[in-house]
């Protein structure tokens, strides 16, 4: 019995601390120097968030290859982060 208790407490700790951990698209997008090329909604170096957006619209695979794409340096230059941190930043910009 208690060492049902012990994993169930140890698996509730894990899922608290991801949780607890994760962050907002935004807070990627800024954390991970985003916003130095991209404004959400004008033209900077990069395109504006609502135009990534816009552009993929419908795109049932967008998710996947801006993913793709920030992960490999393909088209875009290589971010450093996670793969939760690159979804949310992602999800992020698909919302815009």
């Amino acid at each position: 019995m208690k060492s049902a208790f012990g994993i169930a407490w140890v698996a509730g700790c894990a899922a608290f601390s991801a949780t607890a951990l994760a962050q907002s698209g935004a807070e990627v997008a800024k954390s991970k120097g985003c916003l130095n090329c991209h404004a959400i909604d004008q033209k900077k170096v990069g395109p504006s968030f609502k135009d990534t957006a816009a552009k993929n619209k419908g795109n049932a695979k967008a998710e996947e290859q801006l993913t793709a794409k920030l992960k490999s340096g393909t088209g875009h230059p290589k971010v450093q982060a996670s793969d939760a941190e690159l979804k949310a930043a992602v999800q992020y910009v698909l919302k815009q």
